[in-house]
């Protein structure tokens, strides 16, 4: 479970490497350098755009788990958590584009056989497609 993961590994700092895909196609990413810290109950994480620094966090508010980003989503977010997806926390939200139907975009945090940790957020059209959007994989640094 998520929370008890945050509380086993509170205190520890993640590097490594930050892709966004704004590409349509999803063939390009831009890569940047990214840093991941766990603090009581919430995770905060480091990346960049065009030199520009950006940060995000996965907060549980006792309640609720809550996201923002300073250049996806820079208000805070409830999260709906999304069962059975085999990683540490699947959790998403709906948001609308234009006068169409809401999309949906997915976080989820997994930790790989080897420890490293991958934070990937997903688009999802209201048709059901998905599309990538950030993967960022880090290692533990302390």
């Amino acid at each position: 479970e998520f929370r008890s993961w945050v509380g086993d590994h509170q205190g520890t700092t993640w590097s490594g490497e930050s892709e966004l895909w704004l590409d349509p196609v999803g063939n390009d990413a831009e890569l940047s350098d990214a840093a991941l810290s766990v603090g009581a109950d919430e995770i905060v994480y480091t990346w960049s755009y065009k030199g520009a620094e950006q940060s995000g966090e996965l907060r549980w508010n006792g309640q609720a788990l809550l996201w923002k980003d300073s250049w996806h989503q820079p208000e805070d977010v409830a999260l709906t958590v999304v069962p059975g997806h085999g990683s540490l926390i699947a959790a998403e939200y709906s948001y609308p584009a234009g006068a169409g139907p809401d999309w949906h975009w997915r976080i989820k945090l997994a930790e790989r056989p080897d420890g490293t940790l991958v934070l990937q957020m997903t688009n999802i059209a209201p048709w059901g497609e998905e599309a990538r959007a950030v993967r960022t994989v880090v290692r533990t640094s302390g």
